[in-house]
């Protein structure tokens, strides 16, 4: 389904001596996995979802495909996912098509709690003639719970009979306001699996939903995750597990001083790919101290932008190149133009093996300055692989963390301004908050500069 080179993974010395130094810390954190996947713990239940399908799922699907257009309303874990099933395996300008076309509704997300946005997405749609997916576990995210109550709003503005029937739920089976409104509305709803945080929850309803009412196979989806899930449980060495050889790779050197890993994927379909595993990577290791900075780059955009950096900045980073062995591809034609004689080499290539020989040569180039890299390929970007590539991913990132000891399943860094919002906004029981919130914000100010 995958393979990953790390040749040079390790500047300097024997690659795969490097990743035996690792072997004890990485056994560790297997075994933790296991452990805690046998328990049912807290935090470890995307392991069992490859394998479990929603109930009412397919049910759910069908109903909103009936609609024009449907909305998910979320943010991290209940969007970032989503666009990246959406982007990944869908057309890259998907609502520009005809509903002919689509053979499914027009999609949009409402995550960021901007007004502009809000307002955008409204322009778009008839609100009568739309599904709405409101997607939070806790069933309090602030901002998803700004734009619920706004979309809420204009559903009743538009006259339909049943507001709460153009609405769909994903949350907590048992409490939270969201499980609340259902019960008190009767309007559809689906349940996040209480061990399931938000950013592991994309092969839960929280991304199937969506990904099901824009056509695409989540039966695949699921299948390229079992698959993969079936793989990693295989008994390997660490050399012959490009999940260990990842997660090796990110701790040393991240203890060598290298604490930036860069994603660089060469497709446009996987740029939001990298957005969603910026979240993972960034929420699930930045505990106690440790942290390994994940940045997001294109190949090829971003040779013009960011390369020079990499090259030349200073050697702090880890490279982690995504490239596709085979995609759908175009042939460029020669050309008689003497002026254009200086690129006529290009006649009779195709624009695929470009992209893909940038990729080594920006890799080679790297390698060559010295800087550690590891290349990771995939047959072809569909929504089997791209199922597998979201199991291996997490896979990799609980691993990680785990073999540094740290729990990659909470998020106890992002609480603290989440109250000061609370208590800003006159959430009852949070006015403590929002005073200091005002006292750190005055010494934030208190120096500064403008023009």
């Amino acid at each position: 389904m995958l393979s990953l080179g790390f040749g040079a993974g390790f500047p300097g010395i024997d690659a795969v001596e490097a990743l035996r130094e690792m072997e004890g810390r990485l056994e560790k954190g297997l075994q933790r996995l296991l452990e805690g996947a046998r328990a049912k713990e807290d935090g470890f239940g995307w392991l069992d979802l490859p394998d479990s399908l929603p109930e009412g799922l397919f049910d759910s699907v069908a109903w909103l495909s009936g609609f024009d257009s449907v909305v998910q309303i979320g943010i991290g874990g209940s969007a970032l996912g989503n666009r990246m099933i959406s982007s990944a395996i869908g057309h890259p300008f998907y609502n520009e098509l005809t509903r002919k076309e689509r053979m499914a509704p027009r999609f949009y997300i409402a995550d960021n709690a901007d007004p502009e946005k809000a307002s955008a997405i409204l322009g778009m749609i008839d609100p009568s003639r739309s599904g709405f997916i409101v997607a939070s576990k806790s069933g309090s995210t602030a901002e998803t719970m700004a734009n619920f109550l706004f979309f809420l709003g204009e559903l009743e503005r538009s006259g339909v009979k049943d507001p709460a029937g153009n609405i769909l739920v994903v949350t907590d089976e048992k409490r939270g306001a969201l499980r609340s409104f259902a019960k008190e509305t009767g309007c559809r709803s689906l349940s996040v699996p209480e061990a399931v945080g938000g950013r592991y929850s994309v092969l839960s309803a929280v991304g199937l939903l969506s990904a099901g009412a824009q056509g695409i196979d989540i039966g695949s989806l699921l299948l390229g995750a079992s698959v993969m899930k079936k793989n990693l449980s295989g008994k390997m060495e660490t050399g012959e597990d490009p999940a260990r050889v990842l997660a090796a790779s990110a701790i040393r050197h991240n203890e060598e001083g290298r604490n930036i890993l860069v994603l660089i994927p060469y497709s446009d379909n996987l740029a939001s790919f990298s957005e969603w595993f910026c979240q993972l990577w960034a929420e699930s290791l930045g505990k106690g101290g440790w942290g390994s900075t994940p940045l997001r780059a294109l190949g090829a955009t971003d040779q013009h932008s960011l390369l020079q950096l990499f090259t030349d900045g200073p050697d702090d980073k880890l490279y982690l190149f995504l490239v596709p062995a085979s995609r759908r591809d175009l042939v460029l034609p020669g050309t008689s133009w003497e002026s254009l004689e200086e690129i006529s080499y290009l006649g009779g290539k195709t624009m695929g093996s470009m992209l893909y020989q940038e990729a080594l040569s920006t890799a080679s180039a790297l390698a060559r300055k010295g800087r550690p890299v590891l290349w990771l390929e995939v047959p072809v970007i569909d929504a089997f692989h791209l199922g597998g590539l979201v199991f291996f991913f997490e896979y990799v990132t609980a691993l990680t963390g785990l073999s540094l000891g740290l729990n990659p399943f909470d998020q106890p860094g992002v609480e603290q301004g989440k109250r000061f919002t609370y208590g800003l906004m006159g959430r009852s029981s949070y006015e403590s908050d929002a005073d200091e919130a005002r006292i750190q914000f005055r010494s934030i100010m208190a120096d500064s500069a403008g023009l």
